[in-house]
């Protein structure tokens, strides 16, 4: 059986923030997840999947697992094996989608129209890192770890506060205007769609090196040092933006070390803790019910350009 050709990550062309994004969960998976709202047809499925075959390159074993909009609550966190019980009279505990992304990504497209029942599901696995059911004569634990990749269009619903939060990192995905952008995009897809092998042996060195990078920054992210005037700094931008809660200051150290460590260097700078302000920030800051994207991203980089510049000063 041959295995299909995913597109490579290095091949995707534009959404620089929300490939950002990803590659900070593969480097620091305590960021949680990433939710990435926006125009339909812009790369945010085939983003994810290639993520995940570049993980594979890079050796590292984080399964990519799809929750589907209309999954049961059975399929989602399993339940008896009915089969086994009509053949042994055996109750053994089928696992379901939280099992099968353990240690990986569990991504849910169209993630702002999930069901509430499924929403609060996650929300308790979530926040214990462990998916417990208790049905149908089973009594079953398991951890279920993973990083949460949610995509959708909030034209056709908002998200739930609740949920939103648990996403580390936030971005807006749009259609790429340039011309000659789309006309490029245009061309590898099709080249892409002609010749899926050697479309991506073209890209094998660049995926190489990308792994290469993410492998070295997984392996010292730990090491990463964080003095005081950073710590500080990252405290006061949430003040300033008027983050709600207290995970925000915590997701913004994790986001700039794992920068940090992509970028080589051996401790958090001013500069890492500014870029991963916006992706952390944007989504944790009060805002009108229709509000524009934007204004929430304006609102944080001014207060990234007062608090840092006041630092670097």
């Amino acid at each position: 059986m041959t295995v299909p050709t995913v597109y490579p990550f290095t091949a995707v062309l534009g959404h620089d923030a929300f490939k950002s994004a990803l590659l900070l969960t593969a480097v620091d998976p305590g960021i949680s997840g990433v939710l990435a709202m926006g125009d339909r047809g812009t790369a945010k499925t085939t983003l994810i999947r290639a993520l995940g075959s570049l993980l594979d390159l890079a050796g590292v074993a984080s399964p990519v697992i799809d929750l589907p909009l209309g999954a049961t609550e059975d399929r989602v966190v399993g339940a008896l094996d009915v089969d086994r019980a009509l053949s042994t009279g055996e109750a053994v505990f089928r696992p379901g989608l939280l099992a099968e992304a353990h240690g990986g990504y569990l991504y849910i497209d169209e993630v702002n129209l999930l069901d509430d029942f499924l929403v609060d599901l996650l929300l308790d696995v979530a926040a214990s890192g462990t998916n417990i059911v208790e049905r149908d004569g089973i009594s079953h634990r398991h951890a279920a770890r993973f990083i949460l990749v949610g995509s959708g269009n909030p034209e056709e619903g908002q998200l739930r506060p609740q949920l939103e939060d648990r996403f580390g990192l936030s971005t807006h995905v749009q259609t790429i205007a340039d011309v000659d952008l789309r006309i490029q995009i245009v061309r590898r897809r099709l080249e892409f769609d002609a010749d899926p092998t050697g479309f991506a042996n073209r890209f094998a060195v660049r995926q190489r090196q990308l792994a290469q990078r993410l492998v070295a920054a997984r392996e010292s992210v730990d090491d990463i040092d964080v003095d005081d005037r950073v710590l500080t700094t990252a405290v006061q931008l949430c003040v300033e933006v008027g983050a709600v809660g207290h995970r925000g200051e915590v997701t913004l150290i994790r986001a700039a070390r794992a920068l940090a460590a992509l970028r080589g260097r051996r401790a958090v700078t001013p500069a890492d803790l500014g870029d991963a302000a916006i992706p952390v920030l944007r989504h944790r800051i009060p805002r009108d019910p229709f509000e524009r994207p934007a204004v929430a991203t304006a609102r944080v980089h001014n207060a990234v350009t007062a608090v840092v510049g006041r630092v670097a000063a």
